[in-house]
């Protein structure tokens, strides 16, 4: 005789594919954020454990590199845009020549170049001369290297600022017998910084992110400090999504003075809106 329905044992519904697609997004979930809110707080706090102080001085070391990376850049890009149009055969050659290969060239392998092989000629040239060798900072040698890079791309973008001069402003300025100097500072400079600070603000955000090709050399920045926070505590999208965070925080900031930097420049100048 069958049993009656109300003893039969109630079986869990066999599971559907939307069931099993839920389970394994929620485990890939797990395998990247940590289990609740308040573990992504302590994660991200910048007091110990948690890894937020280590990201904020990754950041510092990024900014101090790019700064300093962009002042070493505009010198040399501006004694190179000068040596570019009023410079002899030689030095317009040998300028065209650092610009091509540093613009042609991929910056990781410069990078990778000037960093090992530039340390190691530094060193043999003092143990050439009878000095001891010397242990070079790793912040001096990330701002040499970007240095370099941006050298050979603000040397073009200042070039191309002092070519868009009207050229009557300047055989006004020879006309009345100024020297040089003063032409350069009075006529030339505020002259081209309407048409330079545009290219300029594009190199220093660039620098801003070149600044994380240094963690494969090791130097500790912001990418090399949320790699080692993501490999110990393998919250690697709460981290990286972090870093990125701080990333465009940098740049929105950055945005904020360029805008003011650049209207200032063009003071006295009529505005986009008004030409149309």
């Amino acid at each position: 005789m069958p049993l009656s329905p109300i003893f039969h044992a109630r079986l869990p519904p066999a599971a559907t594919a939307s069931d099993e697609a839920s389970i394994s997004g929620a485990k890939l979930i797990d395998a990247f954020l940590p289990a609740s809110a308040a573990g992504i707080f302590e994660l991200l706090s910048p007091v110990a454990p948690g890894w937020g102080g280590t990201l904020l001085v990754g950041l510092l070391h990024s900014i101090e590199i790019a700064i300093g990376a962009t002042c070493l850049g505009l010198l040399i890009g501006t004694g190179g845009a000068f040596g570019k149009l009023y410079g002899g055969p030689v030095t317009r050659d040998l300028l065209a020549v650092y610009t091509t290969v540093v613009r042609a060239v991929p910056e990781l392998v410069l990078i990778l170049l000037l960093y090992y092989a530039g340390t190691d000629l530094i060193n043999q040239l003092l143990t050439a001369m009878g000095y001891q060798r010397i242990d070079i900072s790793g912040l001096a040698a990330g701002i040499f290297v970007l240095g370099v890079v941006q050298g050979a791309y603000s040397t073009e973008v200042i070039r191309g600022a002092i070519l868009s001069i009207p050229q009557g402003q300047i055989e006004a300025a020879r006309a009345y017998g100024m020297p040089p100097l003063l032409m350069l500072r009075r006529i030339t400079v505020p002259a081209m910084l309407p048409f330079a600070i545009p290219g300029l603000a594009n190199l220093w955000l660039i620098a801003t992110k070149d600044t994380a090709l240094l963690a494969v050399v090791g130097f500790f920045e912001l990418t090399l400090a949320t790699r080692q926070a993501a490999g110990v505590t393998k919250a690697y999208l709460l981290f990286f999504v972090a870093a990125g965070a701080l990333y465009l925080a940098l740049t929105l900031f950055s945005n904020l003075i360029i805008g003011r930097v650049e209207a200032w420049s063009r003071r006295g100048m009529p505005s986009v809106k008004e030409a149309r």
